[in-house]
């Protein structure tokens, strides 16, 4: 596992919980239980025969990436000892170290070779696999892990974040407010355009721009897109099904230099002192 001198230790902090990367091949491993009780004894998700066997949600891509996690410390086991343990994670995989292992996940699901083309010598940063064990599923772990996030992007002089964020379920036509929100209200601009593989290829625009009640249908994404649209996240066009996660995914692009401000107004200060512990949405 690798480590950077300015992101070793904690990237932030607040009462009990503490941001870090993974520094270790058993961080990894417990980050990967999280994402198993979260995608699939929570969600959706079908195991094979060894994700059900190990109870751990792995991937290839987990080698190459660099993994974010939220810990709390005074977490207590099962015999009541405080034990430190893993209750959020984000995997982070840069555009250098995609394009030296084939590329990023997201390209099994979006065609983002032209998009890439038209930001020669920029820094893309894909954003996956997040997840929050439900009773940590408050404002403060969501703004911990963001703020590692914002310390990773600073470190690596990032240009912008990519990724896939899924809404829960297969059926398109139940999630049609949903799509059709993000495609009339929050779609990409040309330049930050990419658009789904034609093979895999779902229309998001199924309802006319004018049946769609922007409150009604904001209030029913899940907080992470929320979070994002917050911050001035933009949609691709065309989601995918996932059917092996039970989810449909949209694709994210957020340019940094267009999110700053809003991400330091929701995301800036410090983490040293207790935050009030509320419903992150």
């Amino acid at each position: 596992m690798r480590r950077w001198p300015d992101l070793q230790g904690s990237l932030g902090r607040i009462g009990s919980l503490e941001v870090r990367l993974a520094a270790s091949k058993k961080d990894v491993r417990r980050a990967q239980r999280v994402r198993y009780r979260s995608f699939y004894e929570e969600g959706g998700a079908i195991p094979d025969r060894t994700t059900a066997l190990t109870r751990r949600d792995r991937c290839a891509f987990d080698r190459i990436a660099d993994h974010l996690l939220v810990v709390d410390h005074a977490a207590l086991n099962k015999f009541g000892v405080a034990r430190p343990k893993v209750v959020g994670t984000y995997r982070l995989l840069r555009q250098d170290v995609a394009q030296r292992h084939g590329g990023f996940y997201s390209s099994r699901e979006f065609d983002i070779g032209p998009l890439l083309a038209r930001h020669p010598g920029s820094q893309f940063l894909e954003l996956g696999r997040s997840c929050v064990l439900p009773v940590y599923r408050t404002k403060r772990t969501i703004e911990l892990l963001w703020r590692g996030i914002w310390a990773y992007v600073q470190h690596y002089h990032v240009d912008a974040l990519i990724g896939c964020a899924s809404l829960e379920g297969t059926d398109v036509k139940a999630l049609a407010m949903q799509l059709s929100f993000l495609h009339h209200h929050a779609s990409a601009p040309p330049e930050w355009h990419a658009r789904a593989l034609p093979s895999r290829y779902v229309a998001m625009g199924m309802q006319a721009k004018e049946s769609v009640d922007p409150r009604r249908a904001l209030a029913s994404l899940p907080p992470l897109v929320k979070g994002y649209l917050r911050c001035g996240a933009t949609f691709g066009e065309g989601a995918v099904v996932d059917h092996q996660f039970g989810t449909t995914d949209v694709f994210v692009v957020m340019p940094i230099a267009q999110i700053a401000s809003r991400y330091s107004s929701f995301f800036g200060g410090e983490t040293d002192a207790p935050a009030q512990q509320r419903d992150a949405a």
